[in-house]
């Protein structure tokens, strides 16, 4: 189940560098995650500080 990112997100950036399958973009001054290449790991939400990025 890949992760998503809510509208809480504040494009902060941190979570684009922990993924290691380079699955997260900014799109629209905000951060996506493209679900087909997330392996949900979850260090994206480890990271996140103000915690908006969550399993589908």
């Amino acid at each position: 189940m890949a992760y998503k990112i809510s509208s809480e997100c504040i494009n902060c950036g941190a979570c684009e560098g922990e993924c290691p399958v380079n699955a997260i973009s900014e799109q629209d001054n905000k951060r996506v995650i493209d679900a087909d290449a997330c392996i949900s790991c979850g260090a994206c939400a480890a990271v996140c500080p103000v915690d908006c990025i969550s399993e589908e």
